[in-house]
């Protein structure tokens, strides 16, 4: 588990940027890479996606989808296709992501999967996930800890 933390939402979200191009880097595996986010409201989960996306080279502005839950942009400097930013907060049972075509989205190993509020559907994510959680320390502080798994 690799530990970090940042002074600033510009930090978190240059963290999110460098994870980004780190993930580009990785071959393709069996399924998507899925980017499992947990934290508090306000704990800097899409401002690190914000990075993310541009480090996956995405020039489109990267909002927090909670109302549309799910976002696909197009991954164009990489052998990744999309890039899905799916925002579970307003999910109340795990089973309704499905209706969105969730399990063909990760059973694409083109697409990249970043899930904010995972923890509300994990009993259907599947165990080769990589984890980040947030932490807020203080006002603009946060501690963000990566689980990388090892066949994702």
């Amino acid at each position: 588990m690799e530990k970090f933390q940042t002074k600033n939402k510009k930090g978190t979200e240059k963290l999110g940027e460098e994870i980004g191009r780190k993930i580009l880097k990785e071959k393709l595996g069996k399924i998507a890479k899925i980017v499992a986010l947990e934290g508090d409201l306000g704990g800097g989960k899409t401002t690190f996606l914000k990075g993310f996306a541009k480090g996956l080279g995405i020039k489109e502005k990267i909002l927090s989808p909670t109302f549309v839950i799910a976002k696909r942009f197009e991954v164009s400097v990489s052998r990744f296709q999309y890039f899905y930013h799916i925002d579970c907060y307003r999910i109340e049972k795990p089973r309704e992501i499905l209706n969105l075509g969730f399990r063909e989205i990760i059973k694409d190993p083109k697409n990249i999967v970043a899930i904010e509020w995972a923890d509300k559907i994990k009993k259907i994510l599947p165990k080769e996930v990589i984890k980040i959680k947030f932490k807020i320390l203080g006002k603009k502080e946060r501690e963000i800890l990566i689980k990388w798994q090892k066949d994702c």
